[in-house]
């Protein structure tokens, strides 16, 4: 049974996350930070929901998010901000530790969460995003992977003005990038219907106000703190290079690489059985 629920997290100006809960274990609690931003966490429900029988699931909308708080002032929308929210959300919930699992974008946003509350995660997976920055000629090798994500980048070409309708059809037309195996994409495709897709990221990032998610020298900070890191990938991810998560696993003691074959962006979609198995086997 899964509860739905909105939690206060900011005063100022007021914000409250849409958050989604499974009645598992407080002790065994695993909060999901979805990527987008401008998406909810709906695609990422499956197939973590076959385990919230036995972990505490939680999946909340950023602010500025699927069902969260959104019309925030110009500023708002900010990595710092989220992980504000995130922090005073776990504090809402009275979960003194636990297991965070961040994907695309929000795998950035659950990196700066461990380096600012590290005595409150427990393990950490980085999933589909990447811990070094992405190099400007990441896929010079791979025309395909420029070819594929063409038809998302046509629809900001003309720097137009960001709206939930463009968010959307720019997942639509991501789905044979981030999808490899073609068997697949339908149900992808039914995963995108469902999602409340909003624009409030975007307009930062057009304007050109949205900072860095990154943390800074993260891999060196990450590896000090000694966290147990998954890095759960794609072998054919074409927005994170699937040989910067190896990388990472073998630049931090503590950090350990998974990455499926026959799978993009969305791994969870393209293998979900193998990528819930990496994921269970790491937390237990």
């Amino acid at each position: 049974m899964l509860l739905e629920r909105y939690v206060p997290v900011c005063d100022d100006p007021p914000v409250q996350l849409f958050t989604v809960q499974s009645a598992g274990p407080a002790d065994r609690a695993l909060l999901v930070i979805h990527g987008g931003p401008d998406w909810d966490h709906s695609y990422l429900r499956e197939p973590l929901v076959r385990i919230a029988d036995v972990r505490r699931m939680i999946w909340a909308d950023l602010r500025g998010c699927g069902r969260s708080s959104t019309g925030l002032p110009a500023g708002a929308y900010t990595p710092d901000a989220a992980v504000a929210d995130l922090i005073a959300l776990l504090d809402a919930l009275e979960l003194a530790e636990v297991d965070v699992l961040g994907f695309s974008y929000g795998g950035m946003l659950a990196e700066r969460l461990a380096l600012a509350v590290p005595h409150q995660i427990r393990r950490l997976i980085i999933a589909s995003s990447s811990i070094p920055p992405v190099p400007e000629d990441a896929y010079a090798d791979w025309p395909e992977a420029a070819e594929l994500q063409a038809a998302g980048h046509a629809l900001w070409a003309d720097d137009p003005e960001p709206s939930p309708a463009l968010v959307r059809a720019d997942a639509i037309a991501g789905i044979a990038a981030n999808v490899w195996r073609p068997e697949a994409r339908a149900d992808y495709r039914d995963r995108l219907e469902a999602v409340h897709f909003t624009a409030e990221w975007s307009r930062s990032w057009v304007d050109g106000t949205l900072p860095p998610a990154r943390p800074k020298d993260a891999e060196r900070r990450l590896a000090a703190l000694g966290l147990p890191i998954l890095l759960l990938h794609g072998r054919q991810d074409m927005t994170f290079p699937a040989r910067l998560a190896e990388q990472s696993a073998a630049a931090i003691p503590q950090a350990h690489a998974v990455v499926l074959d026959q799978a993009g962006h969305m791994a969870h979609v393209d293998q979900p059985d193998a990528w819930l198995d990496a994921v269970t086997a790491f937390l237990d």
